[in-house]
């Protein structure tokens, strides 16, 4: 992000950035969400793709093993009661309204990012939905 910083961009496994043009002191990037940013040229980079690309396929197969990675078992909103969760309660199966955290904050589609965050003039395109 700032030269001497060291890596911050597309670190996750089997992951690029795409350098996709350059104006002045700043090239254009496209970062592996989506978003289209500039970055000052005098930072470096790495050329290729980060490996273990095939990480995202690798599935646990048991319970057993994401409990060892202390990864907790994860229940749904719908299925607690309406003192546990925004979502849960009523007769029957119901579809639990607006998606939610177990605090009542709206789960997705909230944008979280500061509307007047200093960096938000380097970003030229938000990721897509």
């Amino acid at each position: 992000m700032r030269p001497g910083q060291g890596a911050r961009i597309a670190r996750s496994a089997g992951t690029f950035a795409q350098l996709t043009s350059r104006e002045g002191a700043y090239a254009i990037i496209k970062l592996p969400s989506g978003e289209t940013r500039k970055i000052l040229a005098a930072c470096r980079a790495t050329v290729g793709v980060v490996g273990n690309s095939d990480h995202a396929l690798e599935q646990s197969g048991k319970a057993g093993r994401s409990r060892w990675l202390g990864r907790r078992p994860h229940n749904r909103g719908v299925v607690m009661n309406p003192v546990d969760h925004p979502m849960g309660g009523g007769e029957g199966r119901q579809s639990g309204g607006h998606p939610r955290s177990r605090t009542g904050i709206y789960a997705k589609g909230l944008k979280t990012r500061a509307p007047k965050k200093a960096s938000s003039k380097y970003i030229i395109e938000r990721r897509k939905k």
